[in-house]
């Protein structure tokens, strides 16, 4: 979108991306259930950039990269592709993926965090009680009343996912400073993809077959997410970091958990539970308060992009 878009439109696209990704990681668990998990995401991954790559050569927006860029890219590729999407589709073979979706509505907030560490971003007592909140969220969610021994291994992996995504913010926020994100959007997805289909390799060398086994429907999910969700869905969510800035545009990354809860009932027919439903609202305050999005200064200034799957 190079043109500006006004606020009211701009918020109704923000709106449909959430529904999309909120329903994403659904599609996502029906893919990597169907397929062999690390090859359909890579596959999956690849398309999406592909998507992105045909738009930016049609606008003439592809640009060469510095070396520093490159070797952000390179960071952000290994650790938001390769790291994210691995440690989530194996994440969803073994968790629900209302349980995933309600983990991974911590990325805000662990990215938030990161930036503290890193980038020397200020840390505020407003911003440690939303972490205890998000964490305390969180822990509601993996134990369900269980207990820590019940810990899913699956809710492990769909936390390593949210550290991955969150640590290649960072470098994204680097790059970024000289390098359009939607360029280093495209490159990362398939720079990530290629990481991706190499590890399948070595993790399943029989994937390439599964492919053959998936049903029609399982391949409509499968475009669907690829080209709607992962590849048009990051290019308007960028868009919208350029012209609201990251904070008023990450307040509506609050609502994919919800979708995506709604999306695990009605199409994975999975039951909530009430100890989901509190640590979704301990999550929700604890991002609320932990990424500072109240924060005049945040809102206006801040340009870490909070983007989803």
């Amino acid at each position: 979108m190079r043109k500006k878009v006004k606020k009211p439109l701009l918020y109704g696209l923000l709106l449909f991306v959430m529904v999309v990704w909120g329903f994403n990681v659904i599609a996502v668990k029906i893919i990597v259930e169907s397929f062999s998990p690390v090859t359909i995401t890579s596959l999956r991954v690849f398309l999406a950039g592909l998507v992105v790559l045909a738009v930016l050569f049609y606008r003439k927006e592809l640009k060469r990269v510095t070396k520093q860029e490159a070797t952000y890219i390179l960071i952000g590729a290994f650790s938001g592709v390769l790291g994210h999407h691995l440690f989530l589709a194996v994440g969803l073979t073994t968790t629900t993926a209302s349980n995933a979706a309600l983990i991974l509505g911590l990325i805000p907030l662990v990215t938030s965090i990161f930036a503290v560490l890193f980038l020397k971003a200020r840390f505020t007592i407003t911003k440690l009680l939303g972490v205890i909140l998000g964490f305390t969220g969180v822990s509601f969610i993996v134990m369900n009343g269980a207990g820590v021994h019940y810990i899913s291994i699956g809710d492990f992996y769909i936390f390593l996912s949210v550290i991955a995504q969150a640590i290649s913010f960072i470098f994204i926020k680097k790059a970024t400073q000289t390098l359009e994100a939607k360029v280093m959007t495209c490159y990362m997805l398939i720079l990530g993809a290629t990481f991706l289909f190499i590890t399948s390799l070595l993790m399943d060398p029989s994937g390439i077959t599964s492919l053959s086994e998936g049903t029609s429907a399982a391949w409509l999910i499968f475009l669907a997410s690829a080209v709607i969700a992962t590849g048009i869905g990051h290019m308007i969510y960028n868009s919208a970091i350029h012209q609201l800035g990251a904070g008023e545009t990450a307040i509506f990354i609050n609502l994919t958990p919800f979708f995506a809860l709604v999306g695990s009932v009605l199409f994975l027919g999975e039951s909530i539970t009430s100890f989901q439903l509190l640590g979704f609202i301990f999550i929700i305050s604890g991002v609320l308060l932990g990424s500072g999005i109240f924060d005049h200064k945040f809102v206006r200034n801040s340009s870490i992009p909070l983007a989803k799957s």
